[in-house]
């Protein structure tokens, strides 16, 4: 949000809090809470904390009171210029920011029971007023909270806005998507109820669309107030809606003496904030996780802290897709003879006679794909009659383990029975799972069915011998 202020002002973030509300609302019509929740583990510990250290390195002024006129809104850039005026830090802020967590931290051991968070700003400005100390407050620096309610208003709205602004919106979307569902989640664990998920966007997104249109910021589940308001009792969205009330209670009643909160006392809550978000004992768990798993992890961290949240959700996504077809093809196989021995059929009753591999006909060669058959290891199948010395007669191709094959896996299929076919080579499928065969089918593999497709090994051996006999014209399967 502050990214998007520097760079587009406040209305600009008000406008990105309206076309991110329309996008979630979008995204559950669409019925995207499922396919979110597919977001890859280490993709979402690495951008969540990500955002705690972003959320943390933007307190430091405050917690320490620094005297900086502007802070940049990179990161580096931040923490050089926190480096630079370290000389100017004031010790009342840092003894207000070092009460409050105390506060806050002690509370939240041994009396859970006590709203930490409130009672953390009420008894540090409680104390900074005690002592007179020298440290900004909310009224000083944005001149006190308003105690009416703004009326509805929309942001200038043009294509040029729109365009500049849909990379913000669409982070703060999937942002808010993501935390929301994974609030959700965790919910669910605590008390054994199962939430909807489209529903749950689609709220959101009238949340956001409803908040942009008076002006506010962008809305979202979070998980340190769910959890908070679970143990505190609060099992129904009545929870959330008392939450709301007592927030403009606090507006119209209580905003004058709002204006008296120390920054440095909201900067510690903010610390603690950012701190629950950062799930760091399940980031160092993941570092313990396989090479890419961590590769993942690290590279969405630091691409969300250096660069840009929307770049490190989408380089994350990315490399975790990767990833995932580099271990799928490492799971496919392609045997030689693989396996002759054992029955080969679609029918779970059906038997096949035990074939030895030396009673296979002379010129025929067996294979088995093991696994779904998709780009990332449609190639290796080329590479199959490199194994073999001369060209067989036929060649048959065990399919059974099978269970998909995508449009590269299908075409590098036909490749291969054409590269046969050149070689006076006949090729025959046994055992072809539903999902292949309708793909291969419709991809033009036959007039309606396979040709030489047949249930299992002893068929393909016969058909073999057919197609192998005196007087058979060559050719492959289609």
């Amino acid at each position: 949000m502050y990214s998007t202020i520097e760079r587009h002002g406040y209305d600009g973030l008000v406008l990105a809090t309206l076309m991110a509300g329309a996008m979630l609302v979008a995204f559950g019509l669409a019925r995207f809470g499922k396919v979110i929740k597919y977001i890859p583990y280490p993709v979402v510990t690495g951008f969540t904390t990500g955002i705690a250290v972003i959320i943390f390195s933007s307190q430091v002024r405050d917690l320490c009171g620094l005297e900086i006129e502007s802070v940049p809104g990179e990161f580096l850039a931040k923490w050089q210029s926190y480096f630079s005026h370290a000389s100017t830090f004031s010790p009342d802020a840092l003894v207000v920011s070092c009460f409050t967590l105390a506060v806050i931290v002690f509370l939240r051991r041994f009396k859970p029971g006590i709203p930490s968070f409130l009672a953390g700003v009420v008894l540090g400005s409680a104390l900074a007023a005690a002592f007179s100390l020298d440290v900004e407050t909310i009224g000083s620096r944005f001149g006190g909270i308003p105690r009416n309610l703004p009326s509805p208003s929309f942001p200038a709205i043009s294509i040029e806005r729109l365009v500049a602004l849909s990379g913000d919106a669409l982070t703060i979307a999937i942002l808010a998507g993501i935390e929301s569902l994974l609030s959700a989640v965790i919910a669910d664990g605590m008390t054994g109820e199962r939430h909807r998920s489209d529903c749950e966007l689609i709220a959101q997104g009238a949340a956001n669309v409803a908040s942009a249109v008076f002006g506010g910021l962008p809305a979202t589940g979070a998980i340190a107030r769910t959890v908070t308001n679970i143990r505190s009792g609060g099992r129904t969205p009545v929870a959330g809606m008392l939450h709301a009330a007592f927030i403009l209670v606090f507006m119209l009643v209580l905003a004058p003496l709002a204006s008296y909160v120390p920054l440095p006392a909201l900067a510690a809550v903010l610390v603690i904030v950012a701190w629950n978000m950062s799930e760091f004992e399940r980031f160092r768990h993941l570092l313990s996780a396989p090479r890419g798993d961590r590769v993942v992890l690290l590279v969405t961290f630091a691409l969300t802290v250096l660069v840009d949240l929307t770049v490190a959700i989408e380089v994350g996504v990315v490399l975790a897709a990767v990833l995932f077809m580099r271990r799928m093809s490492e799971v496919v196989e392609i045997e030689m003879h693989g396996n002759v021995l054992e029955p080969d059929t679609t029918a779970p009753d059906a038997t096949t006679k035990e074939i030895r591999r030396e009673d296979l006909p002379e010129g025929v060669e067996v294979f088995q794909i093991n696994g779904p058959f998709f780009f990332g290891v449609a190639t290796r199948l080329h590479h199959v009659l490199d194994h073999v010395r001369t060209p067989p007669k036929a060649f048959i191709l065990r399919m059974r383990r099978v269970p998909l094959i995508d449009a590269t896996g299908a075409t590098a299929l036909r490749d291969f029975i054409e590269k046969c076919h050149r070689q006076g080579t006949h090729v025959i499928l046994t055992a072809v799972n539903p999902q292949p065969r309708e793909v291969l089918v419709k991809m033009g593999f036959g007039r309606g069915k396979l040709d030489h497709a047949v249930a299992n090994l002893t068929d393909a051996l016969a058909l073999a011998r057919k197609l192998m006999a005196p007087g058979t014209a060559s050719g492959g399967a289609r």
